[in-house]
């Protein structure tokens, strides 16, 4: 451990990584340690010869593992954002390890039996509720990764447990191979009209990175549409950028998903079957706030209904006003082209006055401390696991040090598409760790001595995976399992979508957007049109989620029995179009906002079977913005009502029991219904 880098105990703050003293080589043999010292642990828990108390056996369990967390939090945080063929190599590599080592663990008889005791004896121990919380999530995982099976459905459990690690890791790898291999290279600087001169600039010098002699690159973003195409005035370009966007992944290269995602649906269902669940979409919502797969059709499908009726008006509209014929390419163009004509003052000089350093500390910064009491100062002393990578030091309002933030915003081809927010270490006051998070975003990396101008999207983004940010570094919780962001699923994305509002919050853009060449203040009219521009989310936008969620949906809805008479024989297009059709969202003019082919959402990341949340968690959000507004909008009061709700408890409480506390009652879909303009229809 001493010789180690990855393991050693770190010089720095809060136990930040020494990223410049580990080297690639350090990660697999570090694992192998640091799995062999938990299971050295998880042994002496099990064999203990005391009757199993809580602190013996499930707080034993949450101080267990420290070094192998350690690893996992360094090494998967350069994976997503900063990734090399060694590290995918090692990542491949370890997938199958580490979830060989997780069930090793929750299959372990005698570790079950002293959980399953005190199970039937919970109500019987005096525990708080986080304490019963952690013991009733410890008995459910065990049972979910086979811990009441027979020994050879436990095998199976097993066998599909690690094949499926290493196919999610694969999916992922092939979309950022995928994405980057279909990025489309544009000849001249005229077929690019329509983006800024800086954007034009940094295409050629993604061209000129990528080994081309000339031209610019532009780069694929994870989402179908592309944000390029909202801009570019010649159709034919618009045309190639959206077609090689959603042609990933579907084209018979090395990097086709198709038989992966195949694979992996297969997989998912028999594991659901074994454990007595009809399909891995209920499999995955038993642990989810929404009562059950049906009450998520049944959201859906109201959606849906609503947003077709609005789409077909927004479409028939859009026709009128471009007064020509509209491909799906053309769709987000002339969006935004009425957008701004409707507007009450041109919004093209908005992104002129969102220069990213200036949103960050006048913005972002400002209204955590506005409704926090946080501070952040950078250090640039502190090492980083790339050069663009900026750190800061977290103080909350009585001046103690209480975490460190990483912000990590540029795009590189080593870098997955999205934007994310990753936690290094989780604050755990049982094992007095502070958190360190990390915001990943993939902006344009502007020329050496520009600036990097947000657009509207891209701020939203900004803001919410702070918001993601904040709810690791406002954590106050006992275990480390119950930290932060460690909530179900349909509800981690509320944070986020709540810090969302301050955006745009008059107090807030007053305070940042600021010219990037002359440093004037935004104009209030800009302001107030930039406000009423995005006040309504267009029904494409809306339509596009609700595809991508439809989707996801009926991937993990098939059974095993369905699989196994040959429902996925037609293969990967011919069911997303009869799912799309089936739930009545099928557009010809508006694709989902993820194809199957590289939706790693659900097929390399937490999501399968849960990509709803993100609008399941804008009801909370929708009906939290009105409340924060009713309240007095930015102020600690609000700020410290709200942390000591949701932000610093993690899972540790009933999250909407805590949101209901919030309200006073129960949230309602009006307000999201509003909000999406849905209200009429």
């Amino acid at each position: 451990m001493a010789t180690n880098p990855v393991l050693a105990p770190s010089r720095h703050i809060h136990g930040l990584p020494d990223f410049g003293s580990i080297s690639d080589d350090d990660f697999l043999p570090a694992f192998t340690t640091a799995m062999a010292e938990h299971l050295v642990e998880i042994e002496a828990i099990a064999a203990d010869t005391q009757d199993p108390t809580f602190a013996n056996t499930v707080e034993a369990l949450e101080r267990s593992g420290r070094l192998l967390g350690r690893a996992a939090g360094t090494f998967f945080n350069l994976v997503g954002p900063d990734t090399n063929p060694q590290r995918n190599a090692i990542a491949q590599e370890l997938a199958p390890l580490l979830t060989d080592h997780q069930n090793t663990i929750a299959l372990h008889p005698k570790l079950f039996a002293r959980i399953a005791s005190l199970h039937a004896r919970r109500d019987d121990l005096g525990l708080d509720e986080p304490s019963i919380r952690l013991l009733d999530k410890r008995y459910r995982e065990a049972i979910r990764a086979g811990a009441g099976l027979a020994p050879d459905d436990q095998q199976q459990m097993r066998e599909i447990s690690s094949r499926l690690s290493v196919l999610t890791t694969t999916f992922t790898q092939a979309v950022l191979d995928e994405s980057n291999d279909a990025a489309v290279v544009i000849e001249t600087a005229a077929e690019l009209d329509g983006l800024s001169p800086s954007s034009i600039a940094a295409a050629a010098d993604a061209a000129r990175a990528a080994g081309h002699d000339g031209g610019h690159l532009l780069a694929l973003e994870l989402p179908t549409s592309q944000s390029a195409v909202a801009s570019l005035t010649d159709p034919a370009t618009r045309a190639r950028v959206f077609e090689a966007s959603i042609s990933r992944g579907l084209r018979g290269n090395d990097h086709d998903t198709r038989a992966t995602i195949i694979e992996i649906v297969t997989l998912r269902a028999r594991r659901a079957a074994l454990l007595g669940y009809r399909d891995h979409a209920e499999f995955v919502i038993a642990e989810q706030t929404a009562p059950d797969a049906e009450a998520v059709e049944s959201m859906l499908g109201e959606l849906i209904s609503s947003a077709m009726r609005a789409g077909g008006r927004e479409l028939t509209r859009l026709r009128e006003f471009a007064g020509e014929h509209i491909e799906p390419s053309d769709i987000t163009y002339w969006l935004a082209v009425e957008k701004r004509r409707g507007a009450a003052v041109s919004l093209d000089d908005f992104a002129d006055y969102c220069d990213l350093d200036r949103v960050l500390t006048d913005g972002v910064f400002f209204a955590a401390r506005s409704l926090y009491g946080l501070q952040f100062v950078e250090r640039a002393d502190l090492p980083t696991y790339h050069p663009d990578v900026r750190t800061w030091e977290v103080f909350d309002a009585e001046g103690v040090s209480i975490g460190l933030y990483l912000g990590d915003y540029f795009a590189r081809p080593s870098k997955r598409g999205g934007a994310w927010m990753n936690n290094i270490t989780d604050q755990s006051t049982l094992l007095g760790d502070q958190p360190i998070v990390v915001n990943v975003c993939n902006f344009t990396r502007p020329q050496a001595g520009g600036r990097c101008l947000l657009s509207f999207d891209q701020l939203t983004t900004l803001f919410h995976e702070f918001g993601h940010a904040l709810h690791g570094l406002l954590s106050a919780v006992r275990f480390p399992a119950q930290s932060g962001t460690s909530v179900p699923r349909d509800f981690v994305e509320f944070p986020s979508q709540v810090n969302e509002m301050w955006s745009l919050h008059p107090d807030v853009l007053a305070n940042y957007a600021r010219h990037h060449e002359t440093g004037d203040p935004i104009p209030a009219e800009l302001a107030e049109a930039a406000r009423a521009a995005t006040s309504v989310e267009s029904a494409h936008s809306t339509i596009e989620y609700l595809a991508a969620a439809t989707l996801d949906l009926a991937w993990h809805r098939v059974t095993h029995d369905e699989i196994t008479a040959g429902a996925l024989e037609i293969g990967v297009e011919a069911f997303e179009a009869n799912a799309l059709a089936r739930a009545g969202v099928a557009s010809e003019l508006i694709p989902p906002r993820y194809r199957s082919a590289y939706f790693n959402h659900i097929f390399g990341g937490g999501y399968a079977a849960g990509y709803y949340s993100y609008i399941w968690s804008e009801v909370l959000d929708a009906e939290t913005e009105q409340w924060f507004l009713a309240h007095g909008g930015l102020t600690r009061a609000n700020g410290r009502r709200f942390a000591e709700a949701t932000l610093s408890r993690g899972d540790s409480v009933d999250p909407i029991a805590s949101h209901r506390a919030l309200l006073g009652r129960p949230a309602e879909l009006a307000p999201l219904l509003a909000r999406k303009g849905l209200v009429s229809v």
